[in-house]
């Protein structure tokens, strides 16, 4: 289904063709001055030069041409050459009633679907998830949502950092204090344990021990750094507990990504690439990509464009050992041969784009990926308290993210309790939905590559632009169309009429902006544009609503076509706060 920027941008391209003008000057955009108009186009002032014209005249000319009993009611050529437009009610109207009878609400699906991986959440296993992992695990679920919904296949993968030094430093650690476990005995040939011998509370105790202790005592690092080979090497004792220490964690990382209801399809980490390294590298050497700087193998990867300095790729250490760059490379490998992706995303701190710049170079240049694979990097800044410095608790900790959740979710369930009686069950539900989507809006509403505050006052509001007013609205437009069906009335077989007033025109010119909006959110991975359009969507309803009787009003067609308007909305504000990963409550 075209947008209504297409649509009017047609009826545009013809008058300008008919008045003998490229029809390439005739883009329509939203009004920047919605007190004048509601669409206008610029085009004649661009036009000028080429045809020699005062812009004034070719608007004019335009204007004379347009046929004002299809898409426009209204336009105006004004100084010095600005078209202003002004839409036909029942244009609008028909428009609404082909978005209401549509599944994806007039959005169009892609022609030829993409295969998508995309690459979020990247916690280390065997460490609590913190406030700084909060913001690749928003971001990422909502890019998967919003490329589903446009057609795509998508692959989530949380991409867990599960091999390397920090394992050796948890086995070392659990050495020390239980020596006499089988895992540690090279003459051992039985089953292992099928319980680990740790919980996660253990594990999240152990690596900050572990860690501290190997930065003053060189033999315990050493012991770390020669537990780390003999894992990697597949040491069976280590190898065994290293399976604990994963489904120990992934078990409890499961719990609280769906605490932030968000799922991933692939459970991979850093340990899957290892067995494409091998091959990999051979590869490298042998087809001259990869040469000897140093002691270190590299890929060189500057290009002659670059105005800044490009590292050449490490693909080896000195010492022979792997790093990110080999991999995310390595990853790649397996990513290419498993599932042969059209894109891979990752949704990272923006602190790490050169390291991106390095992979993503290296492996369109040895062709680990085919030519076509877009390769692209959202880099996300800081979540910072309002001190401007990153989120700390007030002690100065990282704060753990299930602490942030159950704090947000305290103060929500104490504004429920305060201002309503409900029961204790219900409010606590309640506070829990409220407050997720208090977290999501309000990081999701700014620009992802943008720092930002995390107000938690703030973003628990009822009021302005937060999660909890978007979610007050749709509970209020549930509560009416519950109302007008418990009188006997059915919500299925209403159709939109041309609007009457000013604020029902307003409310449908903005719901009429939904499939163009989703357009550009898919074009630009752009979630904010999301919550920038619910919040406008929400504001106009609400203007509709506190001007007109809805339930009280006495025309039954009219009645019907305001009950079609707000399930229209229901269904726009429902779709896009899924988009963006939480949903509504029944009552608040």
């Amino acid at each position: 289904m075209k947008t209504i920027l297409d649509l009017i941008t047609d009826e545009l391209e013809q008058a300008f063709e008919e008045a003998g003008y490229d029809k390439e000057l005739a883009k329509v955009t939203l009004s920047n001055r919605p007190d004048l108009c509601e669409y206008q186009c610029n085009g004649a002032m661009a036009g000028a030069k080429k045809y020699h014209k005062a812009p004034i005249m070719i608007a004019n000319d335009v204007v004379e041409k347009l046929s004002l009993n299809n898409s426009i009611k209204e336009a105006e050529a004004v100084n010095p050459g600005f078209i202003n437009l002004r839409t036909n009610p029942e244009f609008v109207a028909h428009f609404l009633n082909l978005m209401s009878g549509d599944k994806k609400l007039g959005v169009e699906e892609e022609k030829t679907p993409k295969n998508i991986i995309i690459d979020y959440g990247g916690p280390n296993v065997a460490k609590p998830l913190h406030v700084g992992h909060l913001r690749s695990a928003i971001i990422g679920e909502s890019l998967k949502r919003i490329n589903r919904f446009m057609g795509n296949h998508v692959t989530g993968d949380i991409h867990l950092g599960d091999w390397g030094y920090q394992m050796g430093l948890i086995i070392t650690e659990i050495k020390k204090r239980q020596p006499e476990l089988p895992y540690f005995d090279d003459e051992y040939t039985g089953e292992y344990p099928e319980e680990a011998p740790f919980t996660i509370g253990d594990l999240e105790e152990i690596y900050p021990t572990a860690s501290a202790y190997a930065k003053e005592h060189e033999e315990y690092r050493d012991a770390a750094l020669q537990a780390t080979f003999e894992l990697q090497n597949g040491k069976r004792g280590y190898r065994a507990l290293w399976n604990h220490i994963m489904n120990v964690s992934v078990n409890d990382l499961k719990k609280n990504y769906s605490n932030l209801n968000v799922e991933f399809d692939l459970w991979k980490g850093e340990a899957d690439a290892q067995k494409y390294i091998p091959d990999m590298v051979e590869r490298l050497k042998a087809e001259g990509y990869a040469h000897l700087d140093e002691g270190a193998l590299v890929v060189d990867v500057k290009e002659d464009a670059d105005t800044k300095e490009v590292p050449p790729c490490m693909i080896l250490k000195s010492d022979g050992a792997a790093l990110y760059d080999t991999t995310d490379l390595a990853t790649l490998v397996e990513r290419e041969e498993l599932f042969r992706p059209d894109e891979v995303i990752y949704v990272v701190d923006k602190r790490q784009e050169l390291h991106f710049v390095q992979v993503f170079r290296c492996a369109k240049k040895t062709g680990i990926v085919r030519e076509e694979t877009k390769l692209s990097f959202l880099g996300f800044g800081t979540m910072n308290g309002k001190d401007g410095k990153p989120f700390k608790t007030r002690e100065g900790g990282i704060m753990r993210l299930e602490h942030l959740i159950a704090d947000i979710t305290g103060k929500m369930y104490e504004k429920i309790t305060d201002n309503r009686t409900v029961s204790d069950e219900e409010a606590e539900a309640t506070a829990k939905v409220v407050g997720l989507a208090a977290i999501k809006y309000g990081d999701l509403s700014n620009q992802a590559s943008k720092d930002y505050v995390f107000d938690i006052d703030r973003f628990i509001s009822f009021e302005g632009n937060t999660g909890p007013y978007i979610l007050y609205t749709i509970v209020r437009i549930k509560s009416i169309l519950a109302k007008y069906e418990q009188a006997g009335n059915t919500i299925d077989d209403t159709k939109i009429l041309a609007a009457r007033s000013e604020s029902e025109k307003a409310l449908m010119l903005e719901a009429c902006r939904f499939n163009s909006m989703m357009e550009t959110v898919y074009e630009e991975l752009a979630p904010h544009k999301i919550c920038a359009y619910v919040y406008e969507l929400a504001n106009a309803f609400n203007r509709f609503y506190h001007e007109t009787k809805i339930l009280a009003e006495e025309d039954a067609q009219k009645q019907k076509s305001y009950i079609g308007m707000l399930k229209l909305t229901r269904d726009i504000l429902n779709t896009c706060i899924d988009l963006l990963g939480f949903e509504a409550p029944e009552r608040m």
